[in-house]
């Protein structure tokens, strides 16, 4: 197949050069051109025809925001932003996220050499990710590192398998929702048309910390459920929405009080930190029949066989369709695995899950 044409647009001659490396790597990536502003951007894209373009949030003569905003009006493409770990910088992403961009990394620390080898590997999946995309027009406005990403763990390593159990005390239902890449809107879409007094909800998000704060606070403001960045020992009460905290697992815990969670920093599962499958594995644990498990659009299979678990314990499980998803991975791998009893689109999410009782 033809080689995967990508523009990168950032005001940094060292971070054009990084991005370029780091691309340069794949076989299947051609870096076609740069730009240091939006404006050598639009000459680029005309002349070029990239596939995907990685974007810069802070530029002269106009925003990484603005120009995306402009451009999904006028020539919507992939895009992935190229974000700074910082709380002004996760907010910035957020908003980039709702205006259409596919996915962002974080931006490369140019002084560690030991970071370069993994962001690179990052950066040509998200980029591989997102050329198969779904992009629609906008309207108007031995001893092995524990962290290493390169070492690829399942659930085991946070939450052993049980045998089934066959009786629980438990009648509370819990939702559990996971998705990665293009999940955060659709995240924002469902939990903002859900009643306030819906079962309690637990979110996984493939983010890093800081950004997960700034998602979740986005998501508090445009719904009339009470969403948050989980933290350690957080209630599960109705009503509410935990969203796993970047860098961290979340699982479902239990006690005479009711539900709870437990925020875990182990090792990443299928090089995510939070996973989807540690979740899932958590929730089929402690809540097992009564339990909705919801796996939505993203990259890879992390979840697939965390709703198999929770299928297997008696739990409804809901798959996003393909049509509806931006990237059909994550939802596909379960329905592969034969863990998914429905396959809806988002619309058809919602209307399932305002039923749950």
């Amino acid at each position: 197949m033809s080689r995967i044409k990508v523009l990168i647009v950032d005001d940094s001659a060292v971070t054009r050069k990084l991005l370029t490396d780091a691309l340069s790597r794949s076989r299947d990536i051609e870096v076609v051109g740069t730009a240091m502003d939006p404006y050598i951007a639009v000459n680029k894209i005309k002349s070029l025809a990239p596939d995907v373009m990685t974007l810069d949030i802070e530029m002269p003569r106009m925003d990484g925001i603005t120009f995306l905003s402009k451009l999904m009006l006028s020539h919507p493409m992939p895009v992935i932003m190229v974000s700074s770990l910082t709380d002004a910088g996760a907010n910035a992403t957020m908003r980039a996220l709702h205006a259409g961009a596919v996915d962002f990394i974080l931006k490369p620390q140019v002084d560690d050499a030991s970071g370069w080898e993994p962001f690179a590997d990052e950066l040509i999946e998200k980029v591989m990710g997102a050329f198969g995309s779904k992009i629609t027009r906008k309207t108007a406005p031995a001893v092995l590192d524990r962290d290493d990403p390169l070492v690829k763990y399942s659930a085991d390593v946070i939450l052993p398998k049980k045998a089934a159990q066959t009786s629980r005390l438990r009648t509370e239902t819990i939702i559990a929702i996971g998705a990665s890449t293009g999940g955060t809107e659709v995240i924002a879409e469902i939990l903002g048309a859900l009643p306030e007094d819906m079962p309690g909800i637990l979110v996984v998000q493939h983010m890093p910390e800081k950004f997960t704060k700034a998602f979740s606070d986005r998501v508090n403001g445009m719904s009339r459920l009470y969403v948050k960045e989980a933290e350690q020992g957080d209630r599960l009460y109705r009503g509410t929405a935990l969203i796993a905290p970047g860098n961290f697992h979340m699982l479902l815990k239990y006690d005479s009080n009711g539900y709870w969670v437990e925020i875990n920093d182990g090792p990443p599962v299928n090089r995510h930190r939070p996973s989807v499958d540690v979740l899932f594995r958590s929730v089929s644990q402690t809540a097992g029949k009564n339990a909705v498990g919801v796996i939505l659009t993203g990259m890879g299979n992390d979840g697939a066989s965390g709703l198999l678990e929770m299928k297997d314990e008696g739990a409804a499980t809901i798959a996003q369709d393909e049509a509806s998803s931006i990237v059909f991975g994550m939802p596909k791998e379960a329905i592969k695995l034969g863990a998914a009893d429905e396959v809806k689109n988002i619309q058809g999410i919602i209307d399932y899950l305002k039923r749950v009782e």
